[in-house]
């Protein structure tokens, strides 16, 4: 038997380490449609000056005026559901709450729907939870993602699209109950693979609100160092592999539509991070789905900290980066 020499098995290595690295390459932005905006941001139009106070109070309202909501705080939990319903009604919607028991308490999922004139039974789903983790109020986690999710669906009600859009607000995200029968989300997906709906991909809004052009303000586990900026200014969109080709149309279509930076990754599930949110509980059943999110636990220093408030948060690009995902909204639900 031929002995393998200490040379020979560093080239091995070697040739293992660059197969490995041209395969999160080929996972990274480098292969997403389009380019990511570079240079400076263009002065706001009045709509999104607009959004931005509006995105403001929706924080304010979640995180500072009801703050921390989860099961522990039970009472808050359901002031939040409460104040999303209110909001979606007076956009004239009718909401769906969704019951379900956790923690031996009665939880809610909120459900607005617009009903797609052309192709009713491909329903795109628009998500974002609204518990907090315990000891935060949760301003950017979740308080960004909903108050988008609140604009987004302003703008779209009474609008025709082709697509059913839903606008889904989701308890429980948070531990205990991530990745548990529990939580919300899983709730909402197990009950739309049992009534057969058709849904053909599902956006989730996970901590959008937290910009920062500090040097070295962005980390990644590796080997994602490699490919992606380290600076902690973009949008991130982000799926598993077996979701590329939703991720890439997404991508495309808010590159195409907005002026900020983005990056995006269709990364292998083993991969840490990438199944942090609902978007997870929706490939459960089979359903496409992407993150949509400013990569808060590696960017953002309060993040699940007590220091979660409104104050953190950057409502200006808060405002820019939810007109673009209303672009790609559009294009996705076939506007008319």
């Amino acid at each position: 038997m031929k002995l393998i020499t200490r040379g020979a098995i560093i080239r091995l290595l070697a040739l293992a380490a660059v197969i490995i690295i041209l395969g999160f390459w080929e996972c990274c932005s480098m292969t997403m449609p389009g380019k990511t905006y570079k240079g400076p941001l263009p002065q706001l139009t009045a709509e999104q000056i607009q959004l931005k106070d509006e995105l403001a109070r929706n924080v304010q309202t979640i995180a500072g005026q009801i703050g921390e909501r989860n099961t522990m705080h039970y009472h808050k939990l359901i002031a939040a559901a409460d104040f999303i319903e209110k909001s979606l009604t007076e956009a004239a919607y009718k909401v769906r709450r969704q019951e379900f028991t956790a923690d031996g308490k009665k939880c809610y999922n909120l459900e607005a729907e617009l009903i797609g004139s052309k192709s009713p039974d491909k329903i795109i789903v628009i998500g974002a939870h609204y518990d907090s983790v315990y000891g935060s109020p949760g301003a950017n986690d979740n308080g960004s993602g909903v108050a988008a999710a609140l604009v987004l669906a302003r703008c779209f009600a009474g609008k025709p699209t082709a697509s059913t859009i839903r606008f889904v607000f989701f308890a429980n995200e948070e531990p205990p109950f991530y990745k548990t029968d529990e939580m919300g989300s899983l709730v909402y997906a197990k009950e739309c693979k049992q009534n057969n709906e058709n849904i053909v991909a599902m956006l989730s809004l996970e901590t959008i609100g937290y910009y920062t052009d500090k040097p070295r303000s962005q980390k990644y586990p590796f080997p994602f160092s490699l490919f992606y900026p380290p600076v902690g200014n973009f949008l991130g969109f982000v799926s598993n592999t077996k979701n590329r080709a939703l991720l890439k149309q997404v991508v495309g279509l808010f590159r195409q539509n907005c002026q900020f930076p983005s990056q995006a990754g269709a990364i292998p599930e083993f991969v840490e991070g990438i199944n942090w949110s609902d978007h997870w509980a929706f490939w459960q059943h089979g359903y496409p789905a992407i993150m949509v999110t400013d990569t808060a636990p590696f960017r953002y220093p309060h993040y699940h900290q007590p220091f979660d408030t409104p104050d953190k948060l950057d409502y200006e690009r808060l405002a820019r980066v939810t007109t673009g995902l209303e672009a790609v909204l559009k294009n996705l639900a076939g506007s008319i």
